[in-house]
């Protein structure tokens, strides 16, 4: 299989044809012809190009009495007409003749694109023959809802549909893997050197970048819905995302692209607080989430200049040591990475800011609450107790380690705990024991795991009367803002201190080794607080 590496650098002739803007396309699925009307105006009100009118969502639709309800002029956008059968993950049961003849009427109504299935495009093609109005264009579509196939069968795919005289290609394909949107990509640089007008898509979470990044290598339009619960395709952003979220509008053929490696990775919001830090610097960037299995691979496809730095979560931040070319002294000593930089000859360089950002913020919470020498880290000589063994157990059990704390780990597997506190100097405890684990006041908690993120807000890693024993509580997890943690430790009189902080101050050093510049504070924290 070709890698992304052949296709991320969109080449001179293709970047030409790729500056025509892809549309943002939004799909109207109101169940009534008004309502459907209305959503029209409501994807125009967003900002979006052209909406499509998925007439198969229309419940006892009558193309006659609907169809001038629905295309009535002036229209506040182009209009796009679907009407997908069940048999192509559509809602439309009926046969195809009656099908065929609402999509006819739709086109001498004024339409100006019509959709029709490539299993079908033959036959619709004759029915059509010689009264397909001049500014209505066709495109046929193939749907695969199982897998994405090789580059050299989507290719085969696109002269198929090209043979039956469509006037756009679509292909949506499904990813199993995130690896399989650079088979898309290819296909897309492939067709803007032919000046081949296409629509390609990888739908589900692993294939969302393909939604973001078709502008970079000219794909004809993206899908964005209405609003959240309005997607006609899995995993489908918002219009609005893709447009103030993502700067869609700006996407070109050379932007770099950033962006978050995780395993869940839905829930992060740094694609809000690097997007909008990009934009006012003027970066010519995007900063997309990458739903990643296995990073190696992720890396050696999405392998070209143009894929130019990556943020590392759970679970991959240990994998990420092993992944780059070379490593900052501090994370080799961590034994985690949560930075990629992708240097102008290739090499990979890996980086740890959660260490800086984490450690910070618990000293700056507890120097607003208790009165220290400032020269002096207020961890000094504290018992500092560590929950979690992976990237951000490694990170924060090093930093306090650095700053003289005495420092404890903790974790569900004993095993893994104890490997951490050797590496570290200090005791191992299971879950399990630090329930009754208190050997001293004043002692300082941190959880790195994963415990009480959204959407299991109730669990917590401990105990609210183990908590009793902690003067400082910090908490990795950010979604919530207030995690179950955090709220049951303010109510047994600790301090506490929010992921929100560690995420900030990690990502303000992450934007400085993407882009060289110096972060730009204010904003980026105004950002987190008001816009997450």
């Amino acid at each position: 299989m070709a890698t992304a590496m052949s296709v991320s650098a969109v080449t001179p002739a293709a970047a030409a044809v790729a500056r025509r803007r892809t549309m943002v396309c939004v799909p109207a699925t109101a169940r009534a012809p008004r309502e459907m009307a209305e959503e029209l105006a409501a994807a125009a009100a967003l900002g979006a190009d052209l909406a499509e009118l998925r007439l198969d969502c229309l419940a006892g639709f009558a193309p006659r009495r609907d169809l001038p309800v629905i295309l009535a002029k002036p229209r506040p956008l182009p209009a796009l007409v679907t009407y997908r059968p069940k048999w192509e993950g559509g809602e439309y049961e009926g046969d195809d003749e009656s099908r065929f003849e609402a999509l006819l009427l739709a086109m001498e109504l004024g339409a100006e694109y019509v959709d029709v299935e490539l299993k079908v495009a033959d036959k619709f093609m004759k029915l059509i023959s010689g009264r397909k109005p001049d500014n209505c264009k066709l495109i046929v579509s193939s749907h695969n809802y199982e897998s994405t196939p090789s580059s050299e069968e989507l290719a085969n795919l696109v002269a198929q549909i090209q043979a039956t005289g469509a006037d756009i290609v679509k292909i949506a394909t499904t990813a199993t893997e995130i690896v399989d949107v650079a088979k898309m990509f290819q296909i897309l640089v492939h067709c803007q050197e032919k000046q081949v007008p296409i629509i390609g898509l990888v739908m589900n979470d692993r294939g969302f970048i393909s939604r973001v990044l078709c502008p970079k290598y000219g794909g004809f339009l993206t899908f964005g819905s209405l609003k959240k619960g309005k997607e006609s395709a899995p995993a489908q952003p918002t219009a609005a995302d893709l447009i103030n979220v993502y700067n869609i509008r700006q996407i070109g053929p050379d932007t770099k692209v950033f962006g978050i490696i995780g395993k869940p990775v839905g829930h992060s919001k740094s694609p809000i607080l690097h997007n909008e830090a990009f934009r006012s610097v003027g970066f010519n960037a995007v900063y997309v989430p990458f739903l990643v299995d296995d990073l190696a691979k992720f890396l050696n496809t999405y392998s070209s200049p143009d894929f130019a730095g990556f943020s590392c979560t759970i679970p991959h931040k240990e994998a990420a040591v092993r992944c780059c070319d070379e490593v900052d002294p501090i994370a080799r000593d961590i034994g985690a990475v949560n930075t990629i930089v992708r240097r102008p000859d290739g090499k990979l360089v890996g980086y740890n800011t959660d260490y800086v950002g984490a450690i910070s913020a618990i000293e700056d919470g507890i120097r607003a609450f208790e009165q220290r020498d400032p020269d002096t880290s207020p961890l000094a000589g504290r018992l500092f107790v560590v929950i979690g063994a992976g990237g951000a157990g490694k990170a924060l059990a090093y930093g306090a380690k650095e700053k003289g704390a005495r420092v404890v780990i903790a974790n569900r597997t004993f095993a893994r705990a104890q490997e951490l506190a050797n590496l570290i100097g200090g005791p191992a405890l299971t879950l399990a024991d630090l329930e009754n684990y208190h050997p001293e006041e004043g002692m300082i908690l941190a959880n790195t795991t994963a415990i009480g993120m959204h959407p299991n807000v109730n669990e917590t890693p401990l105990s609210k009367q183990a908590l009793k024993s902690y003067a400082v509580v910090f908490d990795a997890v950010y979604t919530p803002k207030e995690t179950r943690l955090l709220r049951e430790a303010a109510e047994c009189g600790a301090t506490v201190v929010s992921g929100l902080e560690m995420f900030i101050r990690q990502a303000m050093g992450q934007f400085e080794h993407f882009t060289g510049m110096p972060a730009p504070d204010s904003l980026m924290r105004d950002i987190v607080l008001t816009k997450t």
